[in-house]
């Protein structure tokens, strides 16, 4: 299992140095883009993602909560190693936006709300790089974990077979639930308020990484 702590739930105002502190055991940061349109929150940009750069080493895992993912992911300082994933209800064709996004010299992902069928992603499989199952309707952090995700998530692994795409799962993760996802095949887990909600958040990690390697 690969982790990736959700800054959404960091503090803003201390952005990059809760970023320092779980660096040491993140494989990922996953960073919450969303515009106040396509969900009912706004949180940072470009200018404030690429300026987060400076000290950290790990690579972004950019989530793109709005509309018109391809008018913006150009404007992302991006590595080969960086991820942006981009939600397949979003306004901009799916084909067109993986194609936009692939351009950019990063990896992509695509995204789908709770409600949306799993299938829905299915037909882009091929094209993708990870596929992120979103366990809450997205916007907002510090949400209950819907357990419907596990079996889409169950579906969403045969369905990938043997392609090189790795499923994410982000919203309401914690040491109660980690496991379930991550033998149902998740490979990238995205947690917010299950490592910031907690005083020391290398010990919060670590907790979840042994609860999901306590249920193999």
């Amino acid at each position: 299992m690969k982790l990736a702590p959700s800054l959404l739930s960091a503090d803003f105002g201390n952005l990059r140095a809760e970023a320092r502190e779980v660096e040491p055991l993140a494989d990922y940061f996953h960073i919450d883009v969303m515009d106040g349109h396509f969900v009912d929150n706004l949180t940072i940009g470009p200018p404030v993602v690429n300026s987060l750069r400076k000290g950290l080493t790990k690579p972004f895992d950019i989530h793109l909560m709005i509309d018109y993912p391809i008018q913006y992911a150009s404007r992302f300082d991006l590595t080969p190693v960086d991820m942006i994933t981009f939600h397949i209800e979003a306004k901009d064709e799916p084909f067109r936006a993986i194609e936009e996004v692939r351009g950019l010299g990063c990896k992509v992902g695509i995204s789908l709300r709770p409600v949306t069928p799993i299938a829905a992603v299915f037909p882009y499989l091929d094209f993708v790089d990870l596929a992120l199952v979103m366990s809450v309707e997205p916007g907002f952090g510090g949400q209950e974990f819907i357990p419907g995700a596990v079996e889409r998530i169950g579906r969403l692994r045969e369905e990938i077979g043997d392609r090189p795409v790795t499923i994410s799962v982000d919203g309401g993760i914690n040491e109660a639930n980690v496991g379930k996802v991550v033998k149902a095949g998740a490979g990238l887990v995205v947690a917010g308020s299950a490592i910031f909600g907690k005083p020391d958040r290398i010990a919060a990690m670590r907790a979840l990484i042994a609860a999901a390697e306590k249920i193999q």
